[in-house]
């Protein structure tokens, strides 16, 4: 009687695992926090254009609304951003509390613009319709930038992109050339 219960349970427990292994590989892996992230905004933006009086369709949606939605994000900020008449502008670290506005990061916006703008053309949109990719973007994102810059006294500096060239010694060249150069 063991060995039946046993066996039986046996058998159970492998469909169990067969059960298992499937839904494993039926069920799409988890998504990388930039594709989590991605997927967050994209909602936000969509739900922001329904929230709209009247409502934005998406093909409708053109970089102004891109705009809107950027300065309406600045409401969610942690970035202090000095006004030009506070006593701390220019100082990147200020000794005292000012009524200077909390901002939206420069660089959070940048991410958030670059995740929209690959979302959209995930979604179905036209590289030459991407209202994330347009100039008025692109502007806006450096006015933001440079104003930042200035408030907090630091000015930007574009990082260079570091080139990859194999460094070779001067014996290497010499001893190739003097290989040549024998008849």
């Amino acid at each position: 009687m063991m060995s039946i219960n046993k066996g039986k349970e046996i058998a159970e427990g492998s469909s169990r695992s067969t059960v298992a292994a499937d839904n494993q590989q039926n069920n799409p892996p988890p998504l990388s926090r930039y594709e989590s992230q991605k997927r967050r905004d994209w909602n936000t933006f969509g739900q922001y254009l329904r929230n709209q009086r009247p409502p934005v369709a998406l093909s409708q949606c053109n970089s102004n609304h891109v705009l809107e939605f950027l300065r309406y994000l600045d409401q969610f900020g942690k970035t202090k951003v000095h006004l030009q008449g506070c006593v701390f502008f220019g100082q990147p670290e200020p000794p005292g509390p000012c009524t200077c506005p909390l901002k939206q990061a420069w660089g959070s916006l940048d991410a958030l613009i670059g995740r929209l703008r690959a979302a959209y053309e995930e979604n179905g949109g036209l590289p030459e319709t991407n209202p994330f990719a347009s100039g008025a973007i692109r502007i806006y994102l450096r006015e933001v930038r440079d104003s930042q810059a200035k408030a907090r006294g630091i000015p930007y500096k574009k990082k260079k992109k570091k080139r990859n060239i194999p460094a070779k010694s001067n014996e290497d060249h010499t001893s190739n050339f003097s290989t040549m150069q024998q008849p």
